[in-house]
């Protein structure tokens, strides 16, 4: 879906950003790369992360999205537009929308790269940093004589803070957001980037997996008598049946995965308040991501936990396994096969 293996840095500024005014410090200079391990060592830290994200975004405004001030910035790097003077309406706008009393002082990274490759095609992105948090580091020292040094520092790791990345596609700009502290305030999501959910295979892929896990972890054993390892095995299907389609249709996952007439009538309930209490717009009908099944799948656990002793990794025919009660009321699964490896 996304990838950064060819991709390059164009251009590289960075400012101070405080709430204080008077430690904010502007750069007027690019920064010039200054060999390829640097800039495999910045792409590192700059890229990586958005691999791991499994949702896309669209700039957002309630009422024209050319009143997004990020948008519009953004459509000027797009566009040719002074990219000095682009990255500090950036510094500007975030320090405007910084009034939290909670917001942290940072670095503020503003990136422009080219050779991202999104859905098979090649793009320019521009990537916005706030770096606020650094991370301790022990440099070490060597001299001819034996003396050995070792000097403690603090620069920037590869977890970013806040950050976001701005596609420029034909179609409507796909954005990747990372907030780490989003738990002390939402002015980066919400305030300096105003997005909103994009409604494209990605997001259908994902909402739906999450929506069916939520099924079967929440409101599948509360009406219907089941094991731990009938949920693990009802997950699994769900699974698999996005594993091995280019697209989706509910009703055929309704009669492939879920089978039983009155789960599928249950689901369908489930269905309908889930989508309204969380606001999906989602269709019936969607070509599948594999980027975000891969993601998703990751949350769908196949191990049956049995007190402290036993993990037991339930992948496919759930015939194949008992379970029962002894006389003296300990729990047993019975479990069959024909190879052991």
């Amino acid at each position: 879906m996304i990838e950064f293996h060819d991709a390059l840095i164009d251009q590289l500024i960075f400012h101070r950003i405080s709430t204080d005014s008077e430690k904010c410090i502007v750069s007027n200079k690019l920064y010039s790369l200054g060999h390829a391990e640097e800039e495999k060592i910045l792409k590192d830290i700059f890229l990586k992360a958005f691999t791991s994200i499994g949702i896309t975004y669209q700039f957002h405004h309630d009422v024209d999205i050319s009143l997004n001030p990020l948008f519009k910035i953004a459509e000027g790097v797009h566009e040719g537009d002074n990219f000095i003077m682009k990255s500090i309406n950036i510094h500007q706008h975030l320090k405007a929308v910084s009034k939290h009393p909670n917001i942290k002082d940072g670095d503020l990274f503003v990136v422009k790269f080219d050779g991202i490759r999104f859905n098979n095609q090649s793009c320019e992105a521009l990537g916005i940093y706030k770096i606020e948090n650094k991370e301790s580091f022990i440099e070490t020292t060597a001299k001819a004589n034996g003396d050995m040094g070792l000097t403690f520092r603090k620069g920037i790791g590869r977890k970013l803070d806040k950050a976001c990345l701005i596609l420029f596609t034909d179609t409507t700009y796909p954005v990747f957001v990372i907030d780490n502290n989003s738990h002390e305030t939402d002015y980066w999501q919400n305030e300096f980037i105003k997005v909103s959910l994009r409604k494209d295979n990605i997001n259908s892929t994902s909402q739906f997996l999450s929506l069916a896990k939520s099924f079967v972890t929440d409101q599948y054993p509360t009406e219907f008598e089941s094991t731990k390892a009938d949920q693990i095995e009802l997950l699994g299907r769900s699974v698999e049946y996005f594993k091995g389609r280019e697209n989706f249709n509910k009703q055929e996952f309704e009669r492939e995965v879920l089978q039983d007439k009155g789960i599928i009538e249950s689901f369908r309930d489930f269905d309908s308040a889930y989508r309204s209490t969380n606001h999906i717009d989602m269709a019936d009908e969607f070509e599948i991501s594999a980027y975000a099944v891969k993601k998703q799948a990751r949350l769908f656990k196949s191990v049956l936990k049995l007190d402290k002793n036993f993990h037991i990794y339930i992948h496919g025919n759930r015939d194949l396994i008992e379970q029962g009660v002894e006389k003296d009321g300990r729990k047993y699964y019975k479990i069959y096969y024909k190879e052991e490896s």
